[in-house]
């Protein structure tokens, strides 16, 4: 008797072969779009343009319309920028980081993921630009040469650190999503009717004509990609949490920031990929490639690094208890019971609370509660921001300088329109791009579960 090791679940679904996954992959494309994303395009369309005149009407009055005071001098802005940029991190992780560790059950999800991160680092990149106040002045985070005056004029600015961490980022994670799409492009090119559309895909996809040799330059260069963006993933959020870290003000001044912040990025950004997949799931059909499999991982994912989150707020509280700094005691207990406790509360349910529900198989398994839940953490998350920027600056030393920050409609605005634009970035691509790698996802057909011990056992039968 021979001893079978259980055979795993496939990650593709029912019976596809090598044509239905050109087919099904290439259909958002050629096909009409369905009305769903018709309904979903026109709500983002117009959350964008609300979005652009706020930013306008903000440029134009000065940063005064913003709900900014003299003592929350960093609010709304600052809390968007560093939950966007969250955001932006499970792409690159999904990409990269699960490439090197060869986990194939990437494969369906790493186009989007990719795609996310360029959408969501390009909003942002608005808002340095923005909370300058200045935009006319915006030339002063690069290095222009002495004739302007200095070379940089404020080398010590903590932004200027993030523009180096974002143009760093953005840079290396287009080439990465933009060569993998090269032999679906290819793809694209050899199904198109239309000669635009032909000569359009033909550009893009640079002549690839899957030749051996072009298969193993595309495997080296997605290697080398893959190791450089690695360490990115670390270094952009450790640097964006040393904005904070870096200052002396009670709440911010903390060692464990860098790590927390790049756990904390992860999980928000694995939680923004559950919500497009799902919605994309549904709106293309892509059941059979985005399998229940798949968001079981995600969610495991989302389980562990909310877990890493939880422990980093453990760990601040304790330390701040420890330390016996009466100033950073009273940090943290103005955050759990000052006039901010329902933010400090609705982040701890979200970020804490909510993914230990992914212990139990049913629920991870569940699509609609997977949805619920990734929501519910990228609110924790955009909260956990807002209580760590406006809960340690709303109240410090001096009592008579206390104060409360609410945003104004300008600042709801802007974040609106940021969520409205990327959105309508991203249900752009998934019409002219293919949504799902679809060369990749052939190298693991032959070897997905069922289909390939049938072929087995026909051939043993044979013989």
């Amino acid at each position: 008797m021979h001893y079978e090791s259980p055979v795993r679940e496939p990650l593709i679904t029912g019976d596809k072969s090598y044509h239905d996954i050109t087919v099904d992959v290439a259909k958002p494309i050629e096909t009409n779009a369905p009305r769903s994303w018709w309904i979903a395009f026109s709500v983002s369309l117009i959350a964008f343009l609300w979005g652009i005149g706020c930013i306008l009407y903000t440029i134009g009055e000065g940063i005064g319309v913003w709900g900014l005071n003299r003592t929350v001098n960093w609010a709304w802005d600052i809390t968007n920028f560093v939950w966007w940029v969250g955001i932006g991190h499970a792409g690159t992780l999904i990409s990269a980081v699960l490439l090197l560790f060869r986990q194939k059950w990437r494969m369906s999800i790493n186009r989007s993921a990719e795609a996310m991160t360029i959408f969501a680092v390009v909003q942002a990149a608005l808002f340095p630009g923005i909370h300058m106040g200045r935009i006319w002045l915006a030339y002063f985070v690069f290095p222009i040469p002495n004739q302007f005056g200095s070379l940089w004029v404020n080398f010590n600015s903590p932004l200027l650190w993030d523009v180096f961490a974002i143009s760093t980022y953005f840079s290396v994670s287009l080439v990465f999503w933009y060569v993998g799409l090269i032999p679906d492009f290819a793809m694209l090119r050899d199904r198109a009717i239309k000669p635009i559309q032909k000569h359009i895909y033909g550009i893009l996809s640079f002549g690839w004509g899957g030749k051996a040799k072009h298969w193993q330059r595309f495997e080296e260069v997605s290697l080398v990609l893959a190791g450089l963006a690695t360490p990115l993933v670390l270094s952009v959020h450790t640097i964006v949490s040393m904005d904070f870290a870096t200052s002396v003000i009670p709440g911010w001044h903390t060692t464990i920031f860098p790590p927390y912040f790049v756990a904390g990025a992860i999980f928000s950004g694995f939680a923004m990929v559950q919500t497009l997949l799902l919605i994309m799931r549904k709106m293309f059909k892509m059941e059979a490639y985005i399998t229940i499999q798949h968001i079981e991982m995600m969610n495991i994912i989302i389980m562990v690094t909310g877990s890493i989150v939880g422990i980093a707020y453990i760990t601040e509280l304790f330390m701040a208890w420890y330390s016996g700094v009466e100033y950073e005691q009273y940090a943290f207990l103005n955050r759990a019971t000052g006039p901010y406790w329902w933010a400090y509360w609705s982040m701890m349910i979200c970020n804490v609370f909510s993914p230990q529900l992914m212990w139990f198989k049913k629920l991870r398994t569940s699509i609609m509660f997977t949805f619920i839940i990734s929501i519910v953490v990228n609110i924790g998350m955009w909260f956990e921001r807002f209580v760590i920027i406006v809960t340690s600056l709303h109240r410090d030393y001096l009592p008579s300088s206390w104060t409360m920050f609410s945003p104004s409609f300008v600042d709801i605005g802007i974040f609106i329109g940021t969520i409205g634009f990327f959105f309508v970035l991203f249900l752009l691509y998934a019409r002219s791009f293919p949504v799902i790698a679809q060369a990749e996802l052939k190298t693991i057909l032959k070897s997905s579960g069922e289909n390939y011990k049938k072929l087995q056992d026909q051939n043993h039968g044979e013989h």
